[in-house]
């Protein structure tokens, strides 16, 4: 799929979506690619489910948030809907208590787009949800839609998982991790949504991204952070400060070594210095290590990870502003990264602004020399 094409694709999509006006009282997660599947052992969902249901129902639905599904909750490239929705019962309860207060949105992706042609879904299924914050556009989709393999050869995917990957136990969810795909889908999802003016909320590729950064970037700032901080610390800060160094650079080598660092850092978005904060990803719900999500509350919004209280990376501490645990639960939160609203349009506004300068002055200068 061309740049152009997918440009005009993204405009249609953001001016057909339902409209969301918000405010400071609105609250939302952002959930993606949940995999549920059947229960069994090829079941991506099945790790994750408990805390799932503990977030959910301890925190999310209690607090009054309102629940985004953007794309690929059920495995239907694997899985019956039935088989699925009997082996999550526990999911789906929750799920019918949001919408039984119209606090749920499903968005639909590449492995549960079947869910189109299911009668009797029992909830509203759409492509794409705009919500608005000041009359600024934060458009929710799957991301699937900027690739033409996923758009137009769904059937072809579905064909290879049911087929291939499923009787030899490949996991479905390692697809899109390994694929270069991943990387040119962001690319082309930050690069449009620039144009656009808008901030894109998508899941599809697995990896959170908090305002465009990829996990290399976010290490990379805490490491020079922490680097500072060790050299100003007193004595007895030190030890500590030198192990969580050691956990991060630890980590920044293992995401580091997966691609060259061009391939895993902003150069893979940014067409200027500037990085604009037009790019959000939920991230997933298989993760060996708990799963992520995307809140926004007061005004704010934040990059959320999801653990079994003392089982997380080491790393998470020092990428963390905090955590908070889940009373009645053996689960926590962190939050990785939070920005106010404000400021992430602020930015993608004024950055913008003087990208499009840049690139009128050197259009005079090329039509002058």
């Amino acid at each position: 799929m061309k740049m152009k094409e997918f440009l005009s694709s993204l405009s249609t999509l953001a001016a057909s979506a339902d409209r969301v006006v918000l405010d400071g009282d609105s609250k939302l997660v952002f959930l993606s690619d949940l995999h549920l599947g059947d229960g069994s052992p090829g079941d991506d969902g099945r790790r994750n489910a408990p805390l799932l249901e503990a977030a959910l129902g301890s925190w999310y639905e209690p607090s009054g948030f309102e629940l985004v599904l953007n794309g690929d909750v059920e495995e239907l490239h694997k899985f019956t809907l039935g088989s699925i929705m009997e082996a999550h019962r526990g999911l789906y309860e929750l799920f019918d208590r949001f919408a039984a207060r119209g606090a749920l949105r499903k968005i639909v992706g590449n492995h549960d787009l079947g869910l189109l042609a299911e009668k009797g879904y029992p909830y509203r299924l759409e492509h794409a949800v705009r919500y608005e914050w000041k009359g600024r556009p934060i458009l929710a989709y799957h991301g699937h839609q900027a690739s033409r393999f996923f758009v137009d050869y769904n059937y072809l995917s579905d064909f290879v998982v049911r087929w291939l990957a499923n009787p030899l136990r490949i996991k479905n969810a390692e697809f899109p991790l390994t694929s270069k795909r991943r990387f040119k889908t962001e690319r082309r999802v930050y690069r449009a949504s620039r144009r656009l003016g808008l901030v894109s909320v998508i899941g599809h590729t697995h990896r959170p991204l908090f305002e465009s950064l990829t996990k290399y970037d976010r290490l990379r700032h805490i490491l020079e952070d922490l680097l500072r901080r060790y050299t100003m610390a007193e004595a007895d800060e030190r030890a500590e400060l030198s192990r969580t160094i050691d956990d991060c650079a630890a980590e920044f080598s293992r995401v580091s070594s997966t691609r060259r660092g061009a391939d895993v850092g902003r150069s893979l978005y940014a067409e200027s210095d500037a990085l604009l904060p037009c790019l959000f990803n939920s991230g997933c719900a298989t993760g060996r290590h708990g799963a992520t999500a995307l809140e926004i509350a007061a005004g704010r919004i934040a990059l959320v990870h999801w653990t079994r209280a003392g089982t997380e990376r080491p790393y998470i501490a020092a990428e963390a502003s905090g955590f908070e645990d889940v009373p009645g639960t053996p689960y926590r939160r962190w939050v990785l990264a939070e920005e106010p609203l404000d400021y992430v349009f602020a930015r993608l506004e004024l950055l913008g602004r003087r990208k499009e300068r840049s690139e009128a002055e050197t259009a005079g200068a090329e039509e002058g020399a």
